[in-house]
Formats: structure tokens, sequence, C-alpha cells
């Protein structure tokens, strides 16, 4: 069979390939097209977005927070300051295993479940750009065994800043309080821009109240940074301003005299200056060390402070609202003086106890014998009860309630930390409000001993003692003296401010008063004579035993038999030298018992300490049997 033969079609062929080089041609056209568009989107409409992200890769800002305020007490001694210290950081953007990278360090560093449960809060909360916080204070141990390790720990790095410690411990904690980590809630009253950078912030107290001041105002600076974040060169830079100092009232010498004189015991004192209302002394028994509190306290150790039946983290000075017992006579017989309910002649006979007209009750005097016929110093020295029903029937809630207004009860003395407490002074609108029910009689009896609804902060009592002292000025009470800015020797001082001005009918009314209370120290029958034995100046005071439940009729108080969180407050207000008065100061002592033999040896050792540099030893407590303690 013969071979067929194919002949080629060179035509179609080169045809076929033509057409393959066109379509390839222009599929070639349409993506060159495509890739032209696309750089013009890129280079030209694009430009300004890109251009910021790739400089955002090379150049970064960063916040540079400001140094806080310092703190110094009156005479220049520093309470609160900044020490330098070392922090471990974490840049999550820089770490793809974090869990990795948290077990790897917890070999060479400790990191506590506080530390992690921390850095866990603010991982969620804040740009993955941004350097978390992961432990502070490291020692240079730590820092020496991490530095060693650094190479395997991209975006973990150490840096060194400033932290608060208070250098005097407990001292004064309680005006001063502490600062702490920043959280959610406190970032949600800040501004945030201008905390950017910054770990802790004011919590309580001077460091709270006073945060705008304290804190300053954040820095900025552009970066330029490599590859993994490390810092090459500072291209510009915007610095921070650093918060004011602040100069306080407390004299730091009167404080821990003050605070020693407590010893184990419950309670809380106020020293002022009845001249500018500057506190010299806030003292809150017990105290607690607020440096643990920085950086975040153990759980188990701010458990057995929350658990502690003294409440160490309670302000008694501010929220502390105890009946004023006895201390509030020289104020209800100055109001009975000045309405003309009484006179420094007119006498009340005392068997013990008091009965309202047509009623059997009787209202014990705390001397069960009586005290006999008593006139307004005698009631006042010996601190009898019954003259005090008798004259607070005859004045009347109304009245009683009008003119211890002007004291300052019942309401905030507007001191400069935050959390205060008002008191209560109790009126018959009040108890219509609240328990809707009338005012009766045996209410004013009671109130006009300082017991009853009626109640009182630490500070309204030491500001009402001051204006008894200064003749009848209310002041507000300040714990800040003055401010000074960062590198400045000039003081911005804080003006004293009168709040209220007591009207007087008759300066004899004030000064009789007054030398009852003198006679309560430096009589031979003043309920707080021992203290004034080997004074060398003159004080005027008022002891206060203040009930903390009420006794059946014919019951009798026996502090041995009851509980001890049941037993009797002690109370003490005073001031001196009375010719010119420099310090007022009140105390209670919580289930102290008597004022006369708890409280006014606290008083003394307070007001030597601001007068003669000194606390001397008191005797010890009088007996009660003798007549020498009371109320």
């Amino acid at each position: 069979m013969p071979r067929q033969i194919t002949l080629k079609d060179h035509f179609f062929e080169s045809r076929l390939v033509m057409n393959r080089a066109v379509i390839l041609l222009i599929i070639a056209g349409i993506l060159l097209t495509v890739l032209l568009a696309r750089l013009l989107f890129l280079q030209v409409v694009e430009h300004e977005h890109f251009t910021t992200l790739s400089e955002d890769n090379r150049v970064k800002l960063q916040a540079i927070p400001p140094n806080r305020g310092l703190i110094y007490d009156r005479n220049g001694i520093l309470l609160a300051e900044n020490l330098p210290s070392y922090r471990l950081e974490i840049t999550p953007e820089q770490i793809d295993d974090m869990g990795g990278t948290l077990g790897a360090l917890e070999d060479i560093i400790e990191i506590r479940d506080i530390d992690r449960s921390r850095f866990e809060k603010l991982l969620k909360r804040k740009p993955r750009f941004e350097a978390i916080p992961l432990r502070f204070h490291l020692s240079d141990e730590e820092v020496a065994r991490f530095s060693v390790n650094r190479h395997r720990f991209p975006g973990v790095d150490i840096t060194a800043g400033l932290a608060r410690h208070y250098p005097l411990g407990t001292l004064g904690v309680h005006a001063l309080g502490y600062v702490g980590r920043i959280d959610e809630q406190a970032l949600k009253v800040v501004d945030s821009s201008n905390y950017r950078g910054t770990s802790h912030i004011g919590k309580i107290g001077i460091e709270k109240t006073y945060e705008s001041v304290l804190h300053g105002k954040v820095g900025l600076q552009h970066v330029e940074t490599t590859a993994q974040g490390r810092v090459i060169r500072v291209l510009d830079r915007t610095p921070p301003v650093s918060g004011r100092n602040l100069y306080l009232t407390i004299d730091s010498r009167v404080q821990a005299a003050t605070e020693a004189a407590f010893t184990d015991l419950t309670g809380s004192a106020i020293a002022i200056d009845p001249n500018n209302g500057d506190i010299l002394a806030f003292v809150s028994a017990p105290t607690y060390e607020p440096n643990a509190f920085v950086n975040g306290i153990e759980f188990d150790d701010y458990a057995a402070l929350r658990d502690n039946k003294k409440q160490p983290l309670f302000n008694r000075a501010l929220r502390g609202q105890y009946p004023p017992g006895s201390t509030i006579k020289p104020f209800v017989g100055l109001a009975g003086l000045e309405e003309g309910i009484t006179t420094s002649h007119s006498s009340t006979y005392c068997p013990g106890f008091y009965s309202l007209p047509g009623n059997t009750r009787k209202y014990r005097d705390w001397k069960r014998t009586g005290h006999g016929t008593v006139n307004l110093n005698r009631s006042i020295q010996q601190s009898c009860d019954v003259y005090f029903y008798d004259l607070a029937l005859s004045l009347g809630i109304d009245r009683i309630h009008g003119y211890l207004r002007h004291f300052g009860f019942g309401k905030s003395s507007g001191i400069d930390i935050l959390g205060e407490l008002p008191g209560l002074l109790p009126s018959r609108e009040w108890k219509r409000a609240r328990h809707d029910q009338p005012w009766f009689p045996g209410e004013t009896l009671i109130t006009g001993i300082g017991q009853g609804f009626f109640l009182v902060t630490p500070i309204q009592l030491a500001v009402a003692t001051a204006a008894l002292a200064n003749g009848g000025r209310l002041l507000q009470p300040n714990i800040v003296h003055a401010e000074q800015e960062a590198n400045s020797d000039d003081l911005l001082p804080h003006r004293p401010r009168t709040v209220d001005t007591i009207t007087i009918n008759a300066q004899e009314h004030w000064d009789h008063v007054i030398e009852s209370m003198v006679d309560v120290v430096h009589s031979t029958r003043g309920t707080a004579r021992r203290i004034g034995e080997d004074s060398p100046y003159r004080i005027a005071g008022k002891t206060g035993t203040a009930q903390v439940f009420g006794l059946k009729q014919e019951e009798k108080y026996d502090a041995e038999a009851i509980p001890e969180e049941l037993r009797d407050h002690a109370l003490f207000v005073a001031f001196a030298p009375v010719e010119d008065p420099q310090i007022a100061v009140a105390v209670i002592v919580e289930n102290g018992g008597g004022g006369g033999s708890v409280a006014a040896p606290i008083a003394r050792k307070i007001l030597d300490a601001y007068l003669v540099g000194e606390s001397p030893v008191v005797e010890e407590p009088v007996d009660e049997a003798t007549g020498g303690e009371p109320q």
C-alpha cells in the first residue's frame, strides 16, 4: 500500500501563531495596564496614607510620663517621694507566643499571680504596639539575670523610671493616702491622653484629692526605631511638665507623737491651729503601710488588713461618726447663756437623775449619788448630766439645733480630703423625714448631753473646739498649706477661709464657758485634773464618755462585764494656751471608757509635742470611785 503524504498548511499555522501572539499581547497589555493603574493609585491617590504607614514603621510616637510632685510637711520633711525603679515591659505586637514568653520569663524573674492578672487586663485594653508593664521594682539581681538572657526575648525590655515611695512608712497615712495602679474605673474620670505612659494614680487621701496638681502634664517624643522596635534616636521631643510639690500643714513631729500616744488603742485625734484652720496632726488609729499598695498588695496581706477587727483601713478622722457625749456641754451651756435661758449664777439640784414633769422615767447622771446643787461652771467642771438635761429641755431642740449648727455640727467641715461624712445634728424635721415620727422631749434631754441620734466626726469636733478657742470664727480646715512649681523656690499658699461667724451677744458668756473648761483641767475637782497638774501652760478642756448601747432603767454600767466592743467611747477636747490659743485638739478612743482617764492623757501629749516639744508621761488613770472620772 502506497504511503500517504500529509502536506503542511503553512498559512494556517502562521495565522494560528499570530492569533496566539495577539492574545498573549492583549493579556500582557491588560496586566500591564492593571499594574500601571495600581501603581498610579498607590503612588498618587494613596500616597499620603502609605507614606504615613511607612513612616510609622520607622518612626514611633512615645509618651513621656511627668514626674509626680513631692509631698512635704510644714517644716519641709519629705513625706512622699519618687525613687528610681526598674520595670519589665512587653510589647505585644512583637511577641509570637505570649504564653511561652511569660513561662520562660518566670524561669528567671519572679512573676506573681497579681502581676500576671494585671498584665492580662492591660493586654486586652491597650494597643498591641504599646509597651505594657509586667513587673515593677526589679532588683539589681533580676535586672542582671534578664540582661544575660535578653537575646531570647524579643519584644521584652527593662526600662528605668520613678516609683512612689513613702519614706516615713505608716506616719500620716490616712491623710496622705497612697498611689496605686491605674484601673479602668480611674481612666473613666481622668484625661486619658494626659495619662499615656503613666501607670499610677492617687487612690485615697491627699494623693487622690490633689491628683490633678501632683500628676503634671505628659510629654511626647518621636523616635526612630529598628524593625524590632528598638529606639535608635530621638527625632523631636516635647518635654513633660512635672507635677507641683505640696507642702502640708501637718507637723510630722506632732503627728508622730499623736500616733505614738495611741499605742494599741483604736480611735482618732485631730490637732488644728485655731487661728487659720491648719491641721497639725491627722490621726486615725491603727495605721497601715502605704508602700505595700503602690504596686499591688498581695491578696493575703490585703485580706489581713480587711478582716482586722480594728479596721486599720478605715479613716476614722473623716468617716468615724460617734456620739459627742459630754464634750458638747460647753456648746450647749454657751447656747443657754446667749439665749438667756440660764446665767452664770443659776443653779440646779442634781440628785443623780432627772425626770420630765409628769413622767416617772429617770434619766440617769453618770454619778449615781448626784452632784448636789450645781451651776454652769460646776456642771461643766464635773460634767453633771442633770444640769444639762434641764438646760436642754428649756432650750428646746429647735434652738439647740440652730445654735450648734453654727459650730459646724451636722455638716461637712470642707477639709481638702475626699470622703468626709457629715455626722448628724438631729432636729424635729430630720426625725419626721427619716423616721416619720414626732420629736419627743426625752430626745431633747439626751441630745443636750451628746447622746441619742447626735453624731460627730473627729474633724468636726476639732473644728468646733477651734471656734471656741478663737472667739467664734468657724474655719474651714485645710491640710495643704502651699503648692510649689517644679524647679521653683516660690510657694503658692492656700488662704484660710472663714465658713461662719458665731454671733456673741455678751463676751462674758464666752469667757465664763472657757473658764469653766479651764477648771475641768486645773481645778481640784475637774474631770481631767491629772493632765493639768504639771502643765507649764493653761489648758481649757472637756471630757466626754459616749455610750455605745443604752442601759435599762436600773441597770448599772460595768465595763468588765461587757465585751470590749460595747464599752463606752472616751472623748476629750481642748485648746491651749488659754490666753493665746495656738492649738486645739479632739481625741476619740473607741471603747476606751472614761474621757478623763484615757483620752485626756493623749491630748496632753499632743499639746506638749506642739507647745514645748516633748510628750510627758501622764500618771495612771484616776479611780472613778473617788470622783475623778466621768465624762
